[in-house]
This record gives structure tokens, C-alpha cells and sequence, in this order.
């Protein structure tokens, strides 16, 4: 049994945190409104979507007519699938059909999807995702402020726009963009560019303290900007139950889902941060052999309370702010147990913090 956190500690610099929710990774469209209306009623701060099942923007909209004041947006929407003129208008809709509550989470995904699902192209994701950024600003600069269209990078070139195809201002303005990464540059790149950064959810305190942190200070600094102004958002891996059985089976999933980012090679610094880099290539291997279940059995008690809020539900809060309070702004949750959790009292007690 893994260890259970005590969910009693207030460290110095533990602050109140916002707590985001969503209707569910491959919750049907038709669920969508109605989950959405819950997270508001239930105190939640945000409503955000992945890129799964569905196109994000669409799931975006059944949820902006279903909500009225929680923040909205994606955690990510796949950028390098979409061309940045394509994804300005889109974001530009929503911002105005939601009264300004988007939230533009972008993410590179892996090369493979990118190249082979997407066909779209892949070459230097950092720098290729920072231009991007300034893309979008530009081109929503064009639309708020009657700036002249004149965008000429490196991997994209926008200098074009038509009155008929030039939107008038959004009485909103444009839209907050949150950029997600796990190595230094693409952080770096959210440092210089970007309102919020999302934490991957295979994170530790120790990697967003040592890697995170100063890597969007380094990037900020290069912009001339306070990296206190750049929120972090971090999804939170949680195993918890109401029953020694229920923690078992929560815990063993999060051991499966552990062992599946340590199989990937993107996430191997992750391991290495913690001295566990010597599992990558045995999990890498066994993911290429199709041992998903096999793989969760490799993952220790120690690494599991590393990556991994393990606690029953009433001690869950304080054990995230234990480890996260200081470092995150906001948080969300990552539960893949079967047991019913009532997560309002969680939500209060972290935004009380």
C-alpha cells in the first residue's frame, strides 16, 4: 500500500489555490452542458476541455451556453494541427460568445501525431510553438487594434487581410493564452510569450521547483517580463478512496498511468530529475510490446508518492497544498479510481487554502 499523505502540514509560503474541472475526457457531447453547469454550481473556477474524441472548440461552446462566469477553455487544443489563422478566428468566436472567459490552451503533442495522425509538420516545436504565440496576437492585434497585418517569421508568414474577412474588434479583446510543456525550452518559450503555463500531469514539486519555475523566469526575463505574472496551472495525479480497497485500485491505476508517461521518451527527464531514469527503457520497451498492465506492477511505492497525491479523500487538499501550495496557482484533478468522490469540500478547502 502506498503511503498516505497527512493532510495537516501548512507550510510557510502555502497560498490558496483556484480549482479547475471539465466535463471529462470522453464525456458524449450531449453530456457536455450539463457537466459544465455542475463544475460552476459545485464552486469550480474554470471549465476546460482536452483535444480527444472531439474537436475542443466544439465541446468549448456547448459549455460557454451552459455557464456563465467559471473561466473556459482547452488544456490543450493541439496547435501545430491547425494553422494560426485558422485557430485566431475560432478563439475569437468563442472569446466573444463566452463574454470574454477563454483561456487558449495550446500544446505541441508528440512528433509522431503531429507528422502521421495530423500531417502536419514538425520541426523545432519550441521555437516553431513561441512563434506561433506571436502569430495569434498579431493577427488579433490586426482585428482590435486596426494594427496593419504584417507577421513575417520564420515558420509562419501572415500579411494578408481583406475587409471582408477582418472581424470587427472583440468587445472582449483577444483571448488568454496558456501554453503546456515539459522540457526547459517549450517552458522557456511560455516564460516569453504566454499569460498561464500548464503543467504536465506527470509533475513533481521537486521538478516544478527546479525545472519549471526557473525556466519560465528565464523566459519572462528575456521579454522583459515579472514571471509572477505568468499564472501555472498544474493537473494534479490523485489516488485516493473511501475504503483500503478503493485506495488500492485508485492507486494502481495511477501506477499504470505512472509507467506509461516513464515509458515515453518526451517525459524521460521527468524520471531523470528523480534518479529514476534507469526505469525508461525497461518501461519503453515493455509499452512496445503492448504490457500496459504489466508496466503499472514496475512502479514503486516511491515513485508513485512522487508523482502522485496518494490520501484518503478528507486529507486529499491539504496534501496538495502541502506539496503545491507556493508553486501553483491553480489546480485540477487527475482520478482514474472507480469510487464516487465527493470533491466540493476538496475544492473549497484548496481555494480557502
Amino acid at each position: 500500500m502506498a503511503r498516505i499523505g497527512t493532510g495537516r502540514s501548512r507550510e510557510l509560503g502555502v497560498r490558496a489555490m483556484k480549482v479547475d474541472g471539465g466535463p471529462g475526457v470522453k464525456a458524449p457531447l450531449e453530456a457536455v452542458g450539463p457537466a459544465s453547469a455542475a463544475a460552476e454550481r459545485d464552486g469550480y473556477d474554470g471549465v476546460f476541455v482536452p483535444e480527444t474524441i472531439h474537436d475542443p472548440f466544439v465541446v468549448l461552446t456547448l459549455a460557454a451556453q451552459a455557464t456563465e462566469h467559471v473561466e473556459l477553455g482547452t488544456k490543450v487544443a493541439i496547435a501545430f494541427a491547425r494553422s494560426p489563422m485558422a485557430l485566431a478566428y475560432t478563439a475569437n468566436d468563442i472569446q466573444q460568445l463566452s463574454g470574454g472567459r477563454l483561456v487558449l490552451g495550446l500544446g505541441t503533442q508528440v512528433r509522431a501525431h503531429i507528422l502521421r495522425r495530423f500531417s502536419m509538420p514538425w520541426t523545432r516545436p519550441a521555437a516553431r510553438m513561441r512563434e506561433y504565440v506571436l502569430a495569434l496576437q498579431a493577427i488579433w492585434a490586426a482585428w482590435n487594434d486596426g494594427t496593419t497585418l504584417d507577421f513575417r517569421g520564420e515558420f509562419f508568414t501572415h500579411n494578408l487581410m481583406n475587409p471582408l474577412f477582418c472581424p470587427p474588434p472583440n468587445p472582449f479583446g483577444a483571448p488568454k493564452v496558456m501554453l503546456a510543456g515539459v522540457g526547459p525550452l517549450m517552458i522557456e518559450a511560455a516564460g516569453e510569450v504566454a499569460d498561464r503555463f500548464a503543467c504536465h500531469s506527470f509533475t513533481s514539486p521537486a521538478y516544478l521547483r527546479d525545472v519549471i519555475r526557473p525556466a519560465l523566469a528565464t523566459g519572462a526575463a528575456r521579454a522583459g517580463r515579472d514571471p509572477g505574472d505568468i499564472e501555472v496551472a498544474l493537473t494534479c495525479y490523485i489516488a485516493t478512496g473511501n475504503t483500503p480497497a478503493e485506495m488500492e485500485e485508485a492507486s494502481l491505476q495511477m501506477r499504470r498511468q505512472v509507467a506509461f508517461y516513464g515509458s515515453t521518451p518526451a517525459y524521460a527527464g521527468v524520471l531523470d530529475h528523480h534518479g529514476f531514469g534507469g526505469m525508461h527503457p525497461a518501461l519503453h520497451a515493455a509499452s512496445r510490446r503492448g504490457e500496459w498492465a504489466e508496466m503499472g506492477e514496475a512502479i514503486t511505492d516511491e515513485m508513485l508518492n512522487t508523482y502522485c497525491v496518494v490520501a484518503p479523500p478528507d486529507q486529499v487538499a491539504g496534501e496538495i497544498l502541502r506539496r503545491f501550495g507556493g508553486l501553483a496557482d491553480r489546480v485540477s484533478f487527475y482520478y482514474l479510481g472507480q469510487a464516487p468522490i465527493d470533491w466540493k469540500p476538496i475544492v473549497a478547502e484548496l481555494q480557502a487554502g
